[in-house]
């Protein structure tokens, strides 16, 4: 699968598979499963990692000739995909947003500080510890109760850690003022997917953005948290899927 820099040192993308485009912001998130369902179901996966900008995604969706095309963002990365709706409309004919809000939220802002005092620190946590975090933080509670599950998912954090690529670890991302009115004029069919355990974006916030949206309709994953897409990906690939089947008009 080709990797290839855009605009030099800006974000990366990687390609999979064949088929009309669907553009995914954050590439370690959508590799273990929603990648390969998105191919074989006769797509073609475009994963984008490193993003900060919504011109950043609407000048490589001119650069690789895909517009306009599907578009879904996870967290920080569905509020880039919220910019890009409400800023360059035409790249979009659908956009799926995962774990959004579209305001200032006093907890989701305390988090987004308190990440970045912690990294502007320069403290490093012992790798075991920052699993234990990401445990208690992402995971379902249902998750949590599994003792051979949640093992595995702490075996991952801590290998994550260790790497020192810690490609699950919280993305500070960039701040976003108040989305929801911009969200008034997107015309486009849009899906906002919650998690029912996420701590980090409540499911509340991602139904005021499927409100917002003239067109947006709200869906919630069960039994799991942040990561729903890694917890539950049978139960998210099978939403994603359903939408884009649907007509577009």
């Amino acid at each position: 699968m080709p990797m290839s820099e855009v605009n030099g040192p800006g974000p990366r993308y990687e390609r999979s598979g064949s088929g009309e485009p669907v553009l995914l912001v954050g590439r370690s998130l959508w590799q273990p499963h929603q990648v390969p369902a998105l191919v074989r179901a006769g797509y073609e996966a475009i994963t984008l990692d490193g993003p900060e900008r919504a011109d950043e995604i609407a000048s490589l969706v001119g650069e690789l000739g895909i517009g306009p095309c599907r578009l879904v963002g996870f967290s920080a990365g569905a509020r880039l995909v919220q910019e890009v709706l409400a800023r360059h409309p035409e790249v979009c004919t659908q956009a799926v947003l995962l774990a959004t809000r579209g305001r200032p939220d006093p907890v989701g802002d305390a988090m987004l500080a308190a990440e970045r005092a912690f990294r502007a620190s320069g403290v490093e946590l012992p790798p075991e510890y920052q699993a234990f975090l990401q445990a208690a933080l992402h995971l379902a509670p249902g998750t949590r109760q599994q003792p051979e599950l949640v093992l595995d998912w702490l075996d991952l954090f801590e290998a994550a850690a260790r790497s020192g690529s810690a490609p699950l670890a919280p993305d500070p991302g960039t701040g976003f003022g108040d989305q929801l009115a911009a969200l008034a004029g997107v015309s486009v069919p849009v899906l906002v997917v919650g998690f029912q355990h996420d701590t980090v974006v409540r499911p509340q916030l991602g139904r005021e953005v499927a409100a917002a949206l003239p067109r947006g309709r709200y869906a919630e994953i069960e039994g799991c948290g942040h990561y729903g897409a890694l917890e539950q990906p049978a139960a998210l690939n099978g939403a994603l899927l359903e939408f884009f089947g649907e007509p577009q008009r």
